[in-house]
């Protein structure tokens, strides 16, 4: 693929005054808290429920299971030719980025980027390409080269200098786990993630993100109802903190 891409990041905090901007995709989670006449009430409510979930699980020397809240920021990376302008960049990706406010030591701590994610490339693969390829078909397959594009387009804009001079560590995404699959419990249990559940079979959604050089993992946090799948180019356990994992 050329290298004569130019990316541009932009952030948007995410707190009760959030308003979507224009070109926001439609059926994002956060935008469509954002909407309705109890916008800012599920806006603070889903706050609150954030900080809530963060100390019930960062709970060490956290008695109270007030020590931390989470601020959030939107992250927008537009693509265009370098030298374009910036008004003739195209919508690329959303991503959420953590920071973590300790109020204990009165200090704020770098969260992760990734979190929920979204893309519109990656729309239009499964909104459109798939469905044309899998018309009038009898049995379910895939496009060739199924996710290619999008995966080049996510590792050159990864190791863009315009993603360093943001972001200190590659991207962790969590998603809720494919509902068709099923995961098989482990005898490996994480201190913040939880225990580790394990399948023989790919997703459809993992084989997507493999083309984005990310692997996946499963875990389920305690009190939660489900396995989530952590995907991220390096070692999820070693590469980032208790508190990043948490956030």
């Amino acid at each position: 693929m050329s290298t004569d891409f130019q990316f541009s990041v932009n952030s948007t905090r995410f707190d009760e005054h959030y308003v979507p901007a224009g070109n926001t995709r439609l059926t994002t989670n956060f935008a469509n808290l954002a909407r309705g006449a109890r916008r800012q009430e599920n806006l603070r409510n889903t706050l609150k429920m954030i900080d809530n979930r963060f100390n019930a699980l960062a709970h060490w020397d956290n008695p109270n299971g007030d020590r931390y809240s989470v601020e959030l920021e939107i992250v927008s990376v537009d693509i265009g030719l370098t030298g374009q302008a910036a008004d003739q960049c195209l919508p690329l990706i959303e991503l959420l980025k953590t920071n973590i406010i300790d109020r204990h030591k009165n200090a704020k701590i770098d969260g992760v980027v990734g979190n929920s994610f979204s893309s519109y490339v990656r729309d239009y693969d499964f909104s459109v390409r798939l469905l044309e390829h899998n018309q009038h078909q009898s049995e379910f397959s895939v496009p060739e080269g199924f996710g290619e594009l999008h995966g080049q387009l996510f590792k050159h804009f990864v190791s863009s200098s315009a993603y360093r001079e943001h972001f200190k560590k590659p991207p962790l995404i969590c998603l809720s786990v494919s509902h068709t699959k099923t995961y098989q419990r482990t005898d490996n249990v994480h201190p913040v993630l939880g225990v580790e559940y394990r399948q023989d079979e790919h997703s459809l959604t993992d084989a997507y993100f493999s083309k984005m050089g990310l692997s996946v993992r499963y875990f389920m946090p305690a009190n939660s109802v489900a396995p989530l799948a952590f995907y991220c180019a390096g070692d999820l356990l070693a590469d980032y903190s208790d508190l990043e994992l948490i956030s």
